[in-house]
């Protein structure tokens, strides 16, 4: 397990990047749906509620998904101790 540990760190660093992207492109693409930024879109408003949502709980997902990596790191690491 100890090999791993690299992959893990690295692929916990990269989850947590690609939720804040995620994040930080839904509220974007969910505001500019609701306050009316895109023009001639055939959105209706509420739409851009769905989005939000959406790409909150995508957010969280990915993030828990890192969190369970970071826990596994510390894991490992104790087992490494004894």
């Amino acid at each position: 397990m100890r090999e791993h540990l690299g992959f893990l760190k690295t692929s916990s660093v990269v989850v947590k990047v690609a939720a804040w992207i995620f994040f930080a492109f839904g509220m974007i693409g969910g505001l500019s749906i609701v306050l009316g930024a895109v023009p001639g879109a055939p959105y209706p408003r509420w739409m851009g509620f769905v989005v939000i949502v959406f790409y909150a709980f995508l957010f969280f997902f990915l993030f828990l998904i890192a969190k369970i990596a970071d826990l596994l790191i510390k894991i490992i690491q104790e087992i490494k101790k004894e």
